[in-house]
C-alpha cells in the first residue's frame, strides 16, 4: 500500500514539473493567476514531505526509498522551473518597461495587444509601447455599453495627452457565433443569413450596407475603430470534430468566391462610412483546411492557379475597392512557400502580395500567441523578428497579453544587432501613416517621420 501511495505522489510531482515548464505558455493564460502559487506551494510541501519519507524509511525499503528519490528529485526540479521561468519572464518585463523610450515606441507602432487588467493597458500606452489595443470579450462582460467606452476613452486620452494618434482599438466582431462585444452589443446574424435571406442581389446590396452601418454604430459607441471582419474565406464544408475555435463553416460568407467578395466589398464600405475599418480574413483563406491553427500547424497545398480564381479571388477584389486591413493566417502556402507561415514569409508578402498584386495596404498577423506559431521553429520571439521583416506592419498578440514582453524584447535586441530590416520599418511606418485613423482626432500630428 505504501508503494501505491508514493507512486501516486511521485506522478503529482511529475505532473507539477509538466505544469512549471508549460503555465507561460498561452494555452494557460486563464489558469495563471492560480498556477504560479500553487506550483510554488505544491512543490514546496513536496519537498518536505519527500525529506520526511526518505528519513522515515529504513534503509532496506529500496523500492520506496527510489521512489522517494525519484519523487524529491521532481519536486525540486518542479519548483526550479517555476523560479527560473517566472524570474526570466519578470526579468524580461522589466527589461522592456525600462527600454529608450523612442526605441520602445518606434517597434511599439507594430503592436496591437489584448488586455487582462486595464491598469497594466495603461501603463503600455503611457509608455507608447502598443499601437493598439484587442476588446476581446473578458473585457467587456458585465459592462454596459457606457462604461467600455469610458475605458477605451481613458486610453484614448493618454494618447491626446501626448499629441500622438489615436490607438487603433480593434475587436473581433463578426456576427453570428464570433461576437465577442455582445453583450453589450446586439448581436447580429452572420453576413450568410444575409445571403441565404435575400431574393435578388439589389436587396442583397441594401441589406449587407445597412448590417454593417448598424454594426460600426455600435463599435463606435464603445470606441471600437477596427474591425477584425469581414471572414472572406470560403466555406469548403470542411468539419474537423475537434476544431474548437476556427470553425469557418460556421463564420464564411459562402462558397462562391465572387458572391463573396461583392459582400465583402459592400460591408467594408458600409463600416468605413460609420468610421470603422474592416480587415479581410484570414489571408490565403483557411476554408479548405482541416487543421485549426490555434492548436497546431497546418499547411494548404492547392496549385496557385486554383486558389487564384477561388480562395484568393475575394482578397484581391476587396483590396482593390476598399481601405481594408488584411489579416494574415499562420498556415503555409505551400505553392509559395512550404517553409514558413504566411505571416512571417517574406517570400509570400514581398513576392505575391506587394509584388504580384502591387498591394501596399496594411497587413496584420492573425493571433501570434497561437499554436501554430507559438511552438513553431522559432517560436514567438523569432516569428514577430521574421514577419515585420517580411513586411508585416502589424503584430496581434490578443489572448494571451504577457507574450507582449518576449516579444517588444526580441523586436530590442534584433535593432540593437542588426538583425531587423530599418528599411522594411520604415516602408510600414508610412503605410501606418497613410491608413490614418477612421476616427480622426482634429489637430493631432502623426508619430511617423
Amino acid at each position: 500500500m505504501r508503494c501505491v501511495v508514493a507512486l501516486c505522489t511521485l506522478l503529482c510531482a511529475v505532473a507539477l514539473v509538466v505544469l512549471a515548464w508549460e503555465y507561460r505558455t498561452p494555452a494557460f493564460v486563464a489558469l495563471r493567476p492560480w498556477l504560479l502559487p500553487g506550483l510554488l506551494v505544491g512543490s514546496v510541501v513536496l519537498v518536505g514531505l519527500y525529506s520526511m519519507q526518505l528519513r522515515r524509511t529504513a534503509s532496506d525499503r529500496r523500492l520506496l526509498r527510489g521512489l522517494g528519490f525519484l519523487g524529491l528529485l521532481a519536486a525540486v526540479l518542479a519548483l526550479t522551473v517555476t523560479l527560473v521561468g517566472e524570474g526570466r519572464f519578470q526579468w524580461l518585463r522589466r527589461q522592456v518597461l525600462t527600454a529608450e523610450p523612442a526605441a520602445l515606441e518606434r517597434l511599439g507602432r507594430h503592436v496591437i495587444v489584448g488586455f487582462e487588467r486595464l491598469e497594466d493597458m495603461q501603463r503600455l500606452v503611457r509608455l507608447r509601447a502598443v499601437a493598439g489595443v484587442f476588446l476581446a470579450g473578458r473585457n467587456v462582460r458585465g459592462l454596459d455599453v457606457a462604461r467600455v467606452r469610458a475605458m477605451i476613452d481613458s486610453l484614448q486620452q493618454i494618447r491626446r495627452e501626448q499629441g500622438l494618434p489615436l490607438l487603433w482599438i480593434a475587436a473581433d466582431q463578426e456576427g453570428g457565433v464570433v461576437s465577442h462585444l455582445s453583450p453589450p452589443l446586439p448581436r447580429l446574424p452572420p453576413l450568410a443569413d444575409l445571403v441565404a435571406r435575400a431574393p435578388d442581389a439589389t436587396t442583397l446590396e441594401a441589406a449587407v450596407r445597412d448590417y454593417a452601418v448598424s454594426q460600426a454604430q455600435g463599435l463606435v459607441q464603445v470606441g471600437v475603430n477596427l474591425n477584425f471582419a469581414p471572414v472572406v474565406d470560403l466555406n469548403h464544408a470542411i468539419v474537423n470534430p475537434a476544431d474548437r475555435y476556427t470553425k469557418i463553416y460556421q463564420r464564411a460568407i459562402g462558397r462562391d468566391p465572387a458572391l463573396v467578395a461583392r459582400v465583402a466589398g459592400w460591408y467594408c464600405q458600409g463600416l468605413e462610412q460609420a468610421g470603422v475599418r474592416c480587415t479581410l480574413k484570414h489571408f490565403p483563406g483557411l476554408g479548405r483546411v482541416f487543421e485549426d491553427t490555434h492548436r497546431q500547424a497546418a499547411s494548404l497545398a492547392t496549385p496557385l492557379d486554383e486558389l487564384a480564381a477561388s480562395d484568393l479571388l475575394p482578397f484581391r477584389s476587396v483590396l482593390g475597392e476598399t481601405g481594408a486591413f488584411t489579416m494574415l493566417s499562420h498556415l503555409r502556402l505551400a505553392a509559395v512557400d512550404a517553409a514558413q507561415p504566411v505571416s512571417t514569409s517574406g517570400v509570400v508578402v514581398q513576392g505575391l502580395l506587394r509584388g504580384a498584386w502591387g498591394h501596399d495596404g496594411v497587413l496584420i498577423t492573425d493571433n501570434c500567441t497561437m499554436a501554430a506559431i507559438y511552438h513553431s521553429e522559432f517560436g514567438i520571439e523569432g516569428a514577430a523578428v521574421q514577419a515585420l521583416n517580411a513586411g508585416v506592419d502589424l503584430l496581434l498578440i490578443s489572448w494571451d497579453s504577457s507574450q507582449f514582453y518576449p516579444v517588444m524584447h526580441a523586436l530590442l535586441q534584433a535593432e540593437r544587432a542588426g538583425t531587423l530590416d530599418t528599411e522594411a520599418l520604415r516602408r510600414s511606418a508610412r503605410r501606418l501613416q497613410r491608413a490614418g485613423m477612421p476616427l480622426p482626432d482634429p489637430g493631432l500630428k502623426s508619430a511617423v517621420p
